[in-house]
């Protein structure tokens, strides 16, 4: 085959003496190899992004969106807005930069800030990951509310119990909740819920308790019926059946205060999630390892985005407000 074991020739040549000399010369297969190498690039759906920004702007002509909608999760009558979005240069490797979500309160709803950054809805089976860093003290004023700092996706809910509705979560609680007590990472995969005053959840989750304070990269495996979930390539939860994703969804991070679980004060602070990257690779399935070999890869030929994701035609609403 050309593209394994390459083309030998045989060339005729006049020697002095007027007989002829057998020159055999060998095509290496090179080309054919990077031109299907380059196909199996193409042929990937792949999203990465470095977050490598210095405006708002930048960052929605890439796809995101800044939650500015009210509404759920979190306090209610608390803000959503980009006031909570930047770009800051990283402290730690020159010439790179983050995007950071920055929520704040003083415990009333009217002065609580929330943040959210969506992509389009397109999103099913395959490997997602980020790195991110968690905190588990406000760089501010007194410590100690209940907020929730994570890396998800989600589809709309259409209804009441939809059963089209489709979730997968990383929420990392510094300060515990939800029936926990000290800091916990939760691991969760929805079946559907039913929103307040009709509060009804079916969904099942895992709990890993203790400090994440730091910076860690989150890998969610979608295939074959089952959700799996690592934290620096050690697994967390292995989920499926009725709690596997149905429909498509949006990749999303947000930053959110837990209803009436602030501390008695009226200092405001300031709670901070930074992301260093985000990747998705659609239809396959990676260990953390590869997504981070990928990742490095990609960085080191300067690649800063990269989104060959198909979208189904019509592209679907991605709201941004849930």
């Amino acid at each position: 085959m050309l593209g394994q074991t390459g083309v030998c020739l045989r060339v005729l040549l006049a020697i002095g003496s007027g007989s002829l000399a057998a020159l055999s010369i060998f095509i290496a297969p090179s080309s054919a190899v990077s031109q299907e190498s380059r196909r199996a690039k193409m042929s990937s759906q792949t999203l990465f992004d470095d977050f490598n920004y210095s405006s708002y702007s930048k960052l929605a002509k890439h796809g995101w969106i800044i939650r500015t909608a009210a509404g759920w999760p979190g306090v209610p009558g608390a803000i959503w807005g980009t006031r909570g979005v930047s770009f800051p240069a990283d402290q730690d490797q020159h010439g790179n930069r983050l995007l950071r979500m920055i929520s704040s309160t003083d415990g009333t709803g009217s002065n609580t800030y929330q943040t959210q950054i969506c992509h389009q809805r397109k999103y099913l089976e395959g490997t997602y990951a980020a790195r991110v860093r968690f905190v588990d003290l406000p760089t501010d004023g007194p410590s100690g509310d209940q907020l929730v700092e994570s890396f998800y996706t989600i589809s709309p809910l259409k209804a009441p119990m939809d059963p089209d509705y489709s979730e997968l979560d990383f929420e990392y609680l510094p300060n515990g909740g939800w029936g926990s007590a000290g800091p916990t990472l939760f691991t969760t995969s929805w079946r559907t819920f039913s929103p307040e005053p009709n509060w009804k959840k079916d969904n099942v989750f895992n709990t890993s308790s203790g400090s994440n304070a730091g910076w860690h990269t989150l890998v969610t495996q979608v295939s074959d019926g089952k959700v799996k979930y690592f934290i620096d390539a050690r697994p967390l939860a292995e989920h499926g059946g009725q709690y596997y994703p149905r429909s498509l969804m949006s990749i999303n991070f947000n930053l959110w205060f837990i209803r009436d679980q602030a501390v008695k004060s009226s200092v405001v602070r300031h709670y901070q999630e930074d992301i260093d990257w985000v990747f998705h690779e659609a239809k396959k399935i990676l260990a953390p390892e590869e997504v981070e070999a990928k990742v490095a890869a990609l960085r080191r030929r300067g690649v800063r985005f990269r989104d060959t994701v198909t979208a189904p035609a019509p592209r679907l609403i991605s709201p941004c407000d849930y």
